[in-house]
């Protein structure tokens, strides 16, 4: 087990989001594993951030309402940071977290849809966001691939574990990601036998192309949706399932729903057909249905009814969901 670094510096600013804002809908989401660089509880999270190659414990903690919202950030480091470094990182966490998502049309064209109407209300605020970096998002795709939820969880623990830095600050201790440099030095085999199997390779190879600046996060930020697609699939290893996820979550296309996995397939049958879970629609008839109902914003349309089922099963087991995630 690494060391685990002290921050004693803190920073705290108050971030006034776009209103609405759900605080515990946005930033928790159920379906999302376990991982050991975050904590939730009702009204606050915890969560690891490396940024310029410096690690910091962040605490994001509800401060005001739904239509009314404040945020109190604060951010935790090993030595004192100075203010241009915070600039660089106030806006890369507004990026990541929408804090300026604006949501007024789509509840608009919304707010009498049979199937939205209600999750409008109970969720108005919720907006997808990602935590990470480009990099670290593709390394949980990589260990979600062809696993269940246990082994997915087990295999990032030892990744953390392994590669990972220890950082107490507030009360917690959290793991905070490895830099692409850091696995550059390590062999395939060595990945191997921290039981990632065949992965060890996408990781390897992945980690390559950002060390190698064949792939820069912040200048395909800037690419249209196909040259995004296109340069993502370009990695190895990395497969149109995970391309989607990236192109709604880290970088924001509301409209990104091209690609239905089979797990995926099943859930969204019963959500939408109610068809039992071994007996699912097609994938084709499911992307035309959404397509067709929910236009450009059908990834956001899908996300409230998907995150919706998960909140629900986080108060009480749905037994046919449960058969399907494994934890």
């Amino acid at each position: 087990m690494t060391e685990v670094a002290m921050l004693e510096f803190r920073c705290r600013v108050v971030v006034v989001p776009s209103l609405p804002f759900h605080f515990d809908a946005t930033f928790h989401k159920p379906d999302h594993f376990p991982s050991a660089d975050n904590v939730w509880e009702p009204g606050i999270r915890w969560q690891t951030m490396l940024w310029q190659g410096v690690p910091l414990g962040l605490k994001f903690e509800m401060a005001g309402t739904v239509n009314a919202p404040k945020i109190d950030v604060s951010v935790w480091s090993e030595d004192r940071l100075d203010t241009q470094f915070f600039e660089g990182f106030w806006a890369e966490v507004a990026y990541r977290y929408q804090w300026w998502l604006d949501l007024t049309e789509f509840y608009q064209r919304f707010q009498q849809d049979r199937l939205l109407e209600h999750l409008l209300r109970r969720w108005r605020g919720m907006r997808p966001l990602n935590h990470s970096s480009l990099y670290e998002y593709l390394m949980i795709a990589i260990v979600l691939q062809n696993a269940t939820v246990r082994r997915s969880v087990n295999m990032m623990q030892a990744l953390f574990e392994t590669y990972g830095t220890r950082l107490a600050y507030d009360g917690q201790v959290l793991f905070c990601f490895w830099s692409p440099e850091e696995i550059a030095q390590v062999s395939e085999q060595e990945l191997r036998e921290l039981k990632v199997g065949y992965r060890a390779k996408s990781i390897k190879r992945v980690t390559d192309a950002f060390v190698e600046d064949r792939i820069d996060e912040m200048i395909i930020r800037q690419a249209s949706k196909d040259m995004q697609r296109t340069q993502l699939l370009d990695l190895y290893g990395i497969g149109p399932a995970s391309v989607g996820y990236i192109l709604s979550d880290v970088f924001h296309h509301l409209d990104e729903l091209d690609y239905i996995s089979p797990w995926e397939q099943k859930i969204y049958s019963k959500l939408f057909f109610d068809t039992p879970v071994d007996a699912p629609v097609s994938t084709d008839r499911l992307l035309d249905f959404f397509r067709d109902r929910f236009g450009e914003y059908r990834m956001l349309a899908v996300h409230y009814i998907w995150e919706d089922l998960f909140w629900k099963r986080k108060q009480t087991p749905v037994e046919w969901l449960e058969k399907l995630i494994r934890l």
